[in-house]
């Protein structure tokens, strides 16, 4: 398998570069009378999907033996087909006529998934460094297995669990079953957002590419190093060499570097975000700038669904920080890894001592959840109809932060320092 990579400075790829450049990058991949899957990200991602859509087709189609699409929900809901209509330009039946199937993975349907391996609770502890001893069995979507040719194709951005996503991220948790996702979210909430994102090699990674192994198809990836709706460029091949350079690219222009913390952030939602779920990104890519006791305002009016998927387990838990569940481990050790995992990144850091949960800074909601429903879950509540964030804009010498399309750019201070717990 050949390696391809092509990356621009400045402004980004035209449509009718990238589409060029996708082409060039899938047809060095070798897939020739192969069966070939192209696993792709839902729309919760900002990438040029109609457009590899169209490459992916014109390159492989006539080549392949197969050629199917299976979407990396996570725990996502499954897309409509109005939805994979406006996400690939195509609906599921259009595409099919022109020889691509395309599929939804359900990671809490028995039926669609299988055993690949286990990861040792030996092993696990070897990764973690004592944070987790049970063993992680590694359940992947069964459609993964009907393929010659594998292909993780997808945008690589700083992130909250593993460092930064794409490459094996798009198999675990993209087409996974909720052990291996639930093991590896709470590891990372258990080392924290802020040590954690942004930083390329991490533990939690590595749980990735030991579970990769379990796969018995060739695999490739495709990634996207995107500068907001630019495509900066395409790294294909293997995958960790291709994940590597595009991680080290996306650490280049998706990484901003403030001298100062904030004491007022306000972190407005893209509409790509419609459920707090996936909005609390607007919170863990600002977490590293905001000042102790300062306060993260997330905007977002068309947000009014806190997770279709995991809604009732959230409202049972609320919003904490990580030492809240670790004291009361009994109350909570029942629940998801991956429900803990996203409430205490919401909520962020912070301590529980003598029975009392004291968080580093206050996160607030001016959405549009119910502010009894906000009460409720241990956030804030702000009324969206009372404030323009946009009027706040330049106002950083008086430590306000305004970020609209929050959520992909990290925000760092531009001393290398990040919250910690062990200093509050």
């Amino acid at each position: 398998m050949k390696y391809f990579e092509r990356f621009t400075e400045g402004e980004g790829f035209t449509e009718e570069v990238f589409v060029s450049t996708a082409k060039e990058a899938l047809e060095s991949l070798d897939c020739e009378g192969k069966r070939v899957l192209a696993i792709i990200p839902d729309a919760t991602r900002t990438a040029p999907m109609k457009l590899f859509y169209q490459a992916y087709r014109d390159s492989l189609v006539s080549l392949t033996k197969q050629c199917d699409i299976l979407i990396a929900l996570g725990t996502h809901p499954p897309m409509s087909e109005k939805e994979i209509h406006d996400h690939l330009g195509v609906t599921p039946s259009q595409a099919q006529e022109e020889g691509i199937g395309i599929f939804n993975h359900s990671f809490d349907n028995p039926d669609e998934l299988r055993l690949a391996g286990t990861l040792s609770s030996s092993e696990m502890e070897e990764i973690s460094g004592g944070l987790v001893h049970e063993e992680v069995p590694v359940t992947v979507n069964r459609r993964v297995f009907s393929y010659d040719h594998v292909l993780l194709m997808g945008p690589v951005f700083p992130h909250e669990v593993v460092g930064f996503s794409g490459g094996y991220k798009y198999l675990f948790p993209g087409v996974s079953g909720r052990e291996i996702t639930d093991r590896f979210h709470w590891f990372s909430a258990l080392i924290t957002n802020p040590k954690i994102i942004g930083h390329r090699d991490t533990p939690v990674r590595e749980v990735l590419n030991r579970a990769s192994r379990f796969i018995p198809v060739e695999l490739s990836a495709f990634c996207l190093v995107m500068q907001g709706e630019s495509v900066m460029g395409v790294s294909a091949g293997d995958v960790r060499k291709a994940w590597s350079k595009a991680a080290d690219v996306s650490a280049s222009v998706n990484i901003l570097y403030k001298e100062r913390p904030f004491h007022t952030i306000y972190s407005m939602a893209p509409p790509m975000y419609t459920e707090l779920w996936v909005g609390g990104k607007c919170m863990y890519k600002l977490e590293p700038v905001a000042a102790d006791g300062g306060r993260v305002i997330i905007y977002a009016p068309h947000i009014k669904e806190v997770s279709l998927t995991h809604g009732r387990q959230l409202r049972e838990i609320g919003y904490h920080t990580r030492d809240y569940f670790l004291h009361q481990w009994e109350r909570f050790r029942h629940y998801p890894g991956s429900v803990l995992a996203h409430s205490t990144h919401v909520k962020g850091i912070g301590t529980y001592r003598n029975g009392v949960e004291k968080s580093r800074i206050e996160v607030i909601l001016a959405t549009g959840i119910p502010p009894e429903v906000c009460r409720e879950m241990n956030l804030g509540y702000l009324d969206w109809r009372t404030i323009d964030p946009s009027s706040f804009a330049g106002r950083e010498d008086e430590g306000i932060l305004v970020v609209p399309k929050a959520g992909e750019m990290l925000y760092r201070l531009a001393d290398g320092s990040v919250p910690d717990i062990d200093n509050l």
